[in-house]
């Protein structure tokens, strides 16, 4: 049990870690387009918006993945 407390600290440190990478990505001047990128569906009535970031969600899927793909092989 005291493993799997140890992995998930490290998990939510790596998670904090990118998130605060990515609120600074985000500020800077041309920074990513994470949630704005081709393919997001985004569709806006009246009194309605919808909004389903399918490519972004696919591509910091396979950005975890590799991440995690690599810190498993050690």
């Amino acid at each position: 049990m005291e493993e799997f407390g140890k992995s998930l600290i490290v998990m939510g440190l790596f998670l904090a870690l990118a998130g605060v990478l990515l609120i600074l990505i985000s500020k800077a001047p041309g920074g990513l387009p994470i949630g704005r990128l081709p393919g997001d569906i985004y569709i806006k009535r009246d009194n309605f918006v919808f909004y389903f970031p399918i490519t972004t969600s696919i591509l910091l899927s396979i950005i975890f993945s590799l991440v995690l793909y690599l810190f498993s092989r050690h």
